[in-house]
């Protein structure tokens, strides 16, 4: 019932991940990602723990690879579970077990790896890879480029009604989150809107948790 993609901006050294699904809170259960360790998309019949689980053993220097064989090795129903993951190195490795949901399938690229279940075709996951490398500028555009070039290539089955978009640069705490958890309407659209309004502020955000009297004005009514 989703479809993803995480990636690692070779540039900047953020991690990030895009994904969106049917089912509502997707990003709340299925997106993980640490700064200088790695992403993670848990999807498919979810069990999130294996995203705390995957970065863990990346953190100690596992590869991508290998951090998920380890994983997935202490799943008790791995048949039933679909892990993407991109490691510091750049290296992705995707596992997804036999009793993945409707037409599931995945793709790799340089940096990067896409993948689904129930989707409405096969070709969704190279889409998202195609529209991820073949995007400009900061990891978060390219993301959301690549969810919009997903969803034009059918995307999900059925109608997606979550998304979210995560990423890590430097410190403890996401350089960005934004999530829609629930709407009628497209919840990719409403994720890329809303990062158009938030990519512009989000160094200002950190200078804000780091150095206050150096921060820039907040723009709102009273504050001068």
């Amino acid at each position: 019932m989703t479809f993803s993609i995480v990636a690692r901006c070779v540039d900047t050294g953020q991690f990030g991940l895009a994904i969106s699904s049917s089912s509502p809170a997707v990003a709340a259960r299925c997106a993980f990602a640490k700064a200088g360790v790695g992403a993670v998309a848990t999807q498919n019949v979810t069990n999130p723990a294996l995203g705390p689980l995957v970065l863990g053993h990346l953190k100690t220097g596992a590869s991508a690879s290998d951090a998920v064989a380890a994983a997935i090795a202490t799943e008790a129903f791995p048949n039933y579970r679909q892990l993407l993951t991109v490691d510091n190195n750049g290296e992705t490795f995707i596992h997804s077990g036999e009793n993945s949901l409707g037409i599931w399938t995945s793709a790799q690229g340089e940096n990067c790896a896409a993948g689904g279940n129930l989707l409405a075709n096969e070709g969704v996951p190279r889409a998202l890879i195609e529209g991820f490398e073949q995007a400009k500028g900061s990891l978060g555009n390219r993301l959301m480029t690549a969810m919009l070039n997903g969803l034009a290539a059918g995307g999900e089955a059925g109608t997606v009604h979550s998304a979210g978009l995560l990423i890590v640069d430097t410190q403890d705490w996401p350089y960005a989150e934004l999530r829609c958890d629930w709407t009628q309407d497209c919840p990719i659209t409403n994720i890329a809107n809303a990062w158009e309004v938030y990519q512009p502020q989000a160094n200002d955000y950190v200078t804000r948790a780091l150095n206050p009297s150096n921060a820039p004005s907040y723009g709102v009514p009273g504050d001068e």
